[in-house]
């Protein structure tokens, strides 16, 4: 099995990264292709609400809870004490697609944008000490650089700049 197309968008918290995630995401889908996602959260979290039957499952204990339905099915996997799993065992759980696009993570040898905005938590630049950061996506002007700059919502040009990068080829649609 061949290892996926992979590409990263790194930033500091309030960057951005999100938003451009989901717009990527609409964009690649729109040309056809078909894209799975990676989050990396700093803090704990739930995808299930207190009281559901799966939030109950998991606080009796089970190791992996699976919630399976006719349009979708989610597996949370309770870590229990345990170390967080690599980013390359939680790449190799995702089924076969064309790229999957990574929010966070941001110190993983992949190539990535940088996300900046002017309101984000933290404005240290990421890239001068990154050299897997391959271009940066900002809502105000940036100077002193010697990599391709983007308009942060400019993400026609982003999807574009990713599939060069990625090598995914010619759009489908």
């Amino acid at each position: 099995m061949t290892a996926p197309k992979i590409f990263g968008i790194a930033g500091w918290k309030n960057s951005g990264k999100t938003g451009l995630a989901v717009r990527l995401v609409t964009e690649f889908t729109r040309r056809g292709y078909r894209i799975s996602t990676i989050k990396h959260a700093h803090h704990d979290f739930d995808i299930d609400k207190v009281g559901a039957d799966s939030y109950r499952h998991r606080q009796a204990g089970a190791h992996e809870v699976t919630i399976v339905s006719g349009t979708r099915y989610a597996i949370m996997h309770e870590l229990r004490g345990a170390p967080e799993p690599a980013f390359e065992e939680i790449l190799a759980r995702l089924a076969p697609c064309d790229l999957v696009l990574i929010e966070g993570y941001k110190r993983e040898p992949i190539p990535k944008i940088e996300a900046r905005r002017l309101e984000a938590a933290n404005r240290e630049p990421l890239a001068p000490s990154d050299p897997h950061i391959c271009a940066i996506a900002a809502d105000h002007p940036v100077a002193d650089t010697a990599l391709p700059v983007f308009d942060l919502d400019d993400t026609g040009a982003i999807a574009d700049f990713i599939a060069d990068i990625v090598g995914l080829g010619e759009t489908r649609s």
